[in-house]
């Protein structure tokens, strides 16, 4: 008796089921023309997966072109920061202004100041119109030595006027004294001399208009005098002890300079008071070929001399 399991068993193996009519078959990617093709969508993981061309960014989503249709609006931001940072400038201008002119009067004030020389007393080492600064610091009796060359005010006599110093008027003269002030140009001020201390409160200085000079019977060399003072150093004979706390100037053209020696006879007897000292100057700033340090000259710095003092 045949088992009824068999033949159907075989009938399904064997007949092929039907298929559902969905259309014209589709060729698949690799047989599909080009110019079939869709372009996936910007970003579509399948069809970078399925090995299609993602089209580049559209031109007008390209960082560079952004950056150019930007530009126009980039350089009118610029133009406005700069005319802030101007308008900024200007507004702190006169606060700057200001800020350096009281900085200037300090230092002017307190600390160096600017002279021209206006004479040749003290040729050859300083010329006329020679520019020099003076240390404001240095008007104490313990720091005005010996050997310095020191600005100082008319102790009262000394000068003869206003003329011998020529002055101009007008605006030249307002914006010069302005200058003056503010420590920009050097002083020429009527009361204002500059000289060599000779000799400090307590010394003895003696000359016999013959020879060397002598503090506390220590004669001077000094190099430093103008060439035809060399052998003569005085030619007016003196002996005068400085009182303390004044001074005994000269100028190094000797012949020529109206120094202590010329004022004997006046009521301060020729000494400077060390009150009315103004600085020591300390350099030559202008010509710029003369520009140097003045140093105080060693035979102020014998030891005979330093310890017979006082």
């Amino acid at each position: 008796m045949t088992s009824d399991d068999g033949p159907r068993s075989s009938a399904r193996t064997g007949v092929t089921p039907p298929v559902a009519d969905t259309g014209p078959a589709v060729p698949s990617s690799d047989e599909q023309p080009a110019a079939d093709r869709q372009p996936a969508p910007d970003g579509d993981p399948a069809a970078t997966a399925a090995g299609e061309q993602v089209p580049a960014t559209p031109p007008a989503d390209r960082p560079s072109e952004r950056a150019s249709a930007a530009g126009p609006a980039s350089r009118t931001g610029t133009g406005k920061d700069a005319e802030a940072h101007k308008k900024s400038f200007l507004r702190e201008l006169p606060g700057i202004v200001i800020t350096a002119l009281v900085i200037s009067v300090l230092i002017k004030t307190f600390l160096v100041q600017a002279f021209y020389i206006p004479s040749g007393s003290m040729e050859n080492t300083l010329l006329v119109n020679d520019r020099v600064l003076v240390n404001k610091l240095a008007d104490k009796p313990d720091e005005v030595r010996r050997g310095d060359v020191i600005v100082f005010r008319d102790p009262g006599g000394w000068l003869s006027g206003p003329g011998e110093i020529a002055q101009s008027g007008g605006l030249l003269a307002t914006v010069r004294k302005g200058l003056v002030f503010v420590g920009l140009a050097p002083a020429a001020g009527e009361e204002d001399l500059i000289k060599r201390v000779i000799g400090v409160g307590g010394d003895r200085v003696d000359s016999n208009g013959r020879h060397a000079i002598t503090v506390n019977g220590v004669p001077l060399k000094e190099p430093y005098l103008y060439p035809t003072d060399l052998d003569v150093p005085s030619a007016e004979p003196f002996s005068v002890v400085v009182p303390k706390g004044e001074l005994w100037v000269m100028g190094d053209h000797r012949s020529v300079s109206e120094d202590s020696r010329a004022h004997q006879g006046q009521p301060g007897g020729g000494f400077v008071p060390v009150k009315d000292v103004i600085g020591r100057a300390f350099t030559i700033v202008w010509p710029v070929n003369r520009a140097k340090l003045l140093h105080r000259p060693a035979t102020f710095d014998q030891p005979k001399l330093t310890s017979s003092s006082r």
